[in-house]
Order: structure tokens, then sequence, then C-alpha cells
């Protein structure tokens, strides 16, 4: 069943998002037709339960659909689309139709003033996901001064309200860790698509006589980028349930952490293949590793990350072996005490 999903939505991916439709919306151009298209195939329910008229697929379950996201570079927030409504309310599924986003920190104010700063997909989206006082909150952003960011075809956003939006409860607490899970499966997904790249166009170019790829010294760069890409997407799965939607602390904090250290390393190795002509903005190579450096920070960078799991470890009396097991591969450590 996951494989017909995934099949399904890859297909649809190909179809309704080129890199032309990518490079339209990021110029300001509408995403309604895209985003039309998304919601009309159910993707955007896949979390939510059967019986709430959704897929009722696990987060795990979800990973390579949401990976897929990542891999086609959608500038829309599908992937975080995806995880917000399962935690809705059934009641408000039908109503709230909307890209959904995560806010990347707490809501900071200032007098009656409200502000959440380096916002995601903050221009291609509705409502966003927020964190006050400990507890998370839908905001609409119709009434919201939506501030671009300054980066060349960025669609993160600073948001600020002039006065308390419209609001959806939510039975959930703090932002960053479901923002991060889902940023590192994206992550992964953009970074198979920047190694199948490098490696059409190292084969394709040609110096000296031959394919540049024939040569040791690209063989080694490639073999690097193929390594942290496939070990990235087993780390990003790290922060998924097989049996809910509700990712893992320290699952996410291992997948954050790598996710992200990988993502700067895989961008320059394929520039450096790629040559002068990858950071053209005429190159379809930039959409993918501009959006691997904007992921690598957002929700927090690897030295946070690395930081967090750190002070856990040293926090308890575990062996290093042991606070894997039980802190970081909680489902492991249950299966194992079940044999």
């Amino acid at each position: 069943m996951n494989d017909i999903f995934a099949d399904s939505f890859d297909r649809l991916l190909a179809g309704e998002c080129p890199t032309s439709t990518i490079r339209q919306i990021e110029s300001g151009e509408s995403f309604s037709g895209l985003w039309t298209a998304l919601t009309q195939g159910g993707f955007a329910d896949l979390l939510v339960s059967e019986s709430a008229g959704g897929a009722g697929l696990s987060l795990l379950d979800a990973s390579p659909l949401i990976a897929t996201c990542g891999r086609y570079a959608l500038p829309v927030p599908l992937a975080y689309t995806m995880l917000v409504r399962a935690l809705l309310d059934p009641k408000c599924l039908k109503s709230l139709t909307g890209p959904i986003t995560i806010a990347a920190g707490v809501v900071r104010r200032t007098g009656d003033v409200l502000r959440c700063d380096n916002v995601p997909f903050g221009q291609v989206s509705e409502w966003i996901m927020v964190e006050e006082n400990g507890l998370c909150h839908l905001w609409s952003l119709e009434a919201a001064y939506v501030e671009k960011d300054r980066v060349e075809g960025s669609l993160d956003a600073s948001i600020t309200w002039a006065k308390r939006p419209r609001s959806i409860p939510l039975s959930y607490r703090g932002t960053r860790i479901p923002g991060a899970a889902i940023t590192a499966l994206l992550i992964s997904g953009a970074m198979e698509r920047v190694l199948e790249m490098t490696i059409a166009y190292a084969n394709e170019r040609s110096q000296f006589g031959r394919p540049i790829a024939k040569f040791q010294a690209i063989q080694q760069q490639v073999s690097v980028l193929a390594e942290l890409t496939f070990a990235a997407r087993m780390a990003s799965r790290l922060a998924c349930s097989s049996s809910n939607c509700t990712p893992s602390r320290g699952g996410t904090a291992v997948a954050k952490a790598y996710a992200s250290q990988a993502a700067a390393t895989a961008a320059a190795i394929a520039h450096a293949v790629h040559g002068a002509i990858g950071i053209t903005a005429e190159h379809d190579l930039n959409l993918y590793t501009r959006r691997l450096h904007a992921w690598r920070r957002a929700f927090g960078a690897e030295t946070a990350w690395y930081e967090e799991i750190g002070v856990a470890w040293l926090g308890g009396n575990d062996s290093a072996l042991d606070f894997i097991r039980g802190a970081i591969l909680p489902t492991v450590s249950s299966a194992g005490s079940n044999q």
C-alpha cells in the first residue's frame, strides 16, 4: 500500500512540479494550482486517521513521501501540512484547506505586536503552527504582514501580526520537534536529487577527452556524496514512529543533527563537481542546494542538536550503547526486552 502511495505521489509531482513551476512560485506567482492538485489527490491527509477520513499512515510509513517533497524541491509546505492536519481536531479538517507551515521558533511579543522569524515556507502558507506559553495553536496569516527572506528565491519569511490572529488550538506541545523531524526528511530527499544530478553531470561532462566521472578525484567526491545521502536517509527515519504521526525527541535530535551536517557537505561537493555552472541561476542544482542550506538552519542546525544529545547522555548514568538503545532508539530497546 505504501508503494502505491509513493508511486502515485512521484508521478503527480513529476507532472505538476517541474522546475519551471518552482521558479514561477519562487518569483511570486500563484501556488494555488499546484496546491489544488496536491490536495485533490488526498496527500495532505496521509497521516490523518482513517476514522477522520485520512489514510492513517504512520510517520515512518509516510517518510518516503515526505522525502519526495524534498526530492522535487516542492515549493509549498505539503510535508508540514501533513503532520499538522493529523494533530487537528477532526471537526476542523474540512474547513481548513490551505497550506500550513510550522514556526521555527517561539512567538515574540512587543506590546500588541506578535512576530515569528525565519518561518519556512512563510510566503506560501495560509496557516502557521506556533508555540505560545508551551502550547501549540494554528494562527491564520490572512491579516499578517509577511516579510520576505532576502535570500534569492527563498520562500521563507518573517511574519508579524498587529493583533492576535484567528486561532485554532492544538492538543500538542512544542513546534521544534515536529518541525525538525519533517525537515530532516526533506533534507534527505533533496540530497538524493543532488546526488542524481551530480552523477549525471559527471558522466556527461568531458575533460581531456573523457568524462570527468572517469577521474579518481571526482569518483572519490561522488562516493562521499553517496555515503552522506544514504546515511541521511537512514538517520532521518530515526525520528519517525512506526505506529503514529508523532516524532520521537531522541530520534529527531539525531536525525536533524546528522541531516543538517550532511547537507552542507553535500551541497559543497555537488558544486565542486559541477564547477561554476552549478551556481548560476539558470542551473537547476541551486534549487536544491539553496534549500539544503535553508533547511540546515531551520529548527536548529547540527550544533544545537548535538549539544542536546550530549546533555541528555551526560545527564544520566547509561553507557553510550544503552543511551542509544533507550533514548535514541526506544523501539529497539522495547523490542529487545520482549525477546
